[in-house]
């Protein structure tokens, strides 16, 4: 009889790190990015921030009308029945009025406006009854109401934003709003990525779409991880194809690390005569680990070149986008100093039956979406293939199920991972 090695096909190897195990190793190693730069607030949308940020100002500045109506002192609120008040002037929102509000008196007020010097109270136009030169009013009209009070939304002095907060659309219009032009944001990491094989096909816009030379498969992971790599805020190089070579692998491999931050590899990582990134990485860098407990992604090696994090992703494409989305994002948010770098997982009823054997971590692809009870529930996309990216592109998210697990039954709970629609880049 034949005696079988170890292979991603096994539903349980020993020697398998756990998935766990490799977040903590992965993490321990890292070292935050420290050098920053003061940005200008049209170009640091997913910056993640060096410093806390303080208001310097009030926000509003004034106390200003929420609606449209007439700006009061509350004084003259009626203790019950009516009161009339002449109506003196207007104030409009970049055109305060600039007398003094004397008892009995009111003033035409628009949302925005400053609220007068002797008013307090701003009372709705459909709350009166209006005359040519008076309003009346009733003892229903609430003291205060209405009026937007001065750094009611942002205090002078106040922490608004804190270091390693990454900046969102939000949180710009809040900087603006403060008159901050620009803020101090940590550099962009920078990024080299490439992928092996001798059977790969780059894409030629001069070759008709879909002609593909015999033996040979298209380059799609490149582009996959292209296209992750641009929803963050990172310098992107793009390192090419490189063929089944040792020499050129430990070169490009060492290359990268003089260039990069963080290095990412695809393909060539399993224990094949062809795979040789594998005797590469092991040559020139420092290996922390290499296969996990985990489906898709069994064969995945992390480790150091130099001072470069390294990652040396599957070939298949699901695996790619699989481990990219549960450790290279990760550590790309924490190298870039943002504090949330945990993928965003929640429950969810399953509709599909599952099939999954214990002793790894295992991700398939799902479709998350509310049922008619506006619950969350999740159904597979079918086949879960590690080459079928096809899954991938019909899935907003993956299902995770634990190592100890023995499958799903349609209605049982579980974890769900976003990767469309929920998350930040």
């Amino acid at each position: 009889m034949i005696e079988k090695q170890p292979s991603c096909e096994d539903d349980s190897e020993p020697e398998l790190l756990p998935v766990e195990e490799a977040r903590k190793r992965l993490f321990s190693s890292l070292r935050p990015v420290e050098d920053g730069e003061q940005v200008g607030l049209s170009d640091v949308l997913h910056r993640v921030l060096s410093q806390d940020v303080k208001s310097s100002v009030d926000v509003p500045p004034e106390a200003n009308s929420a609606m449209d109506g007439y700006a009061i002192s509350a004084a003259c609120i009626p203790a019950a029945g009516e009161a009339t008040l002449r109506v003196t002037g207007s104030a409009w929102a970049g055109r305060p009025f600039t007398g003094t509000v004397s008892s009995g008196e009111a003033i035409r007020i628009f949302t925005g406006a400053v609220i007068p010097e002797g008013t307090d109270t701003v009372v709705i136009q459909e709350h009166v009854r209006a005359q040519s030169d008076a309003i009346e009013i009733d003892d229903s009209v609430v003291a205060g109401k209405n009026v937007r009070q001065a750094g009611e939304d942002v205090a002078l002095g106040q922490v608004i934003l804190t270091r390693g907060h990454c900046l969102q659309a939000a949180d710009i219009g809040v900087l603006a709003s403060l008159g901050i032009h620009t803020v101090d944001v940590y550099r962009r990491l920078r990024i080299a990525f490439f992928t092996t094989g001798d059977e790969l096909q780059a894409l030629d816009p001069s070759t008709p779409d879909g002609l593909l030379h015999p033996g040979m498969v298209f380059d799609s992971n490149r582009y996959t991880l292209s296209a992750l790599l641009s929803a963050m805020p990172v310098e992107v190089v793009d390192l090419g194809i490189i063929r089944d070579n040792e020499e050129d692998t430990r070169a490009v491999l060492q290359h990268a690390a003089s260039v990069a931050d963080v290095v990412i590899s695809s393909g060539g990582v399993s224990a094949g005569d062809a795979d040789y990134v594998t005797r590469a990485f092991h040559d020139v860098g420092d290996v922390s680990f290499w296969k996990l407990a985990m489906r898709p992604g069994r064969p995945l090696a992390y480790g150091s070149l130099g001072k470069a994090s390294f990652f040396g992703l599957p070939g298949n494409p699901v695996a790619v986008m699989v481990t990219f989305l549960q450790f290279v994002q990760p550590v790309i948010r924490y190298l870039s100093g943002r504090l949330d770098v945990e993928p965003l997982q929640m429950p969810a009823r399953c509709l599909s039956r599952l099939r999954k054997s214990p002793g790894r971590v295992e991700f398939q692809r799902g479709v998350l979406s509310l049922d008619e009870a506006g619950l969350l529930v999740v159904s597979s996309t079918g086949k879960q293939g590690a080459g079928r990216l096809s899954s991938m592109s019909a899935a907003n998210c993956l299902i995770v199920i634990g190592s100890e697990a023995d499958g799903v039954e349609p209605g049982d709970t579980v974890s769900v991972q976003p990767f469309y629609g929920l998350l930040p880049g």
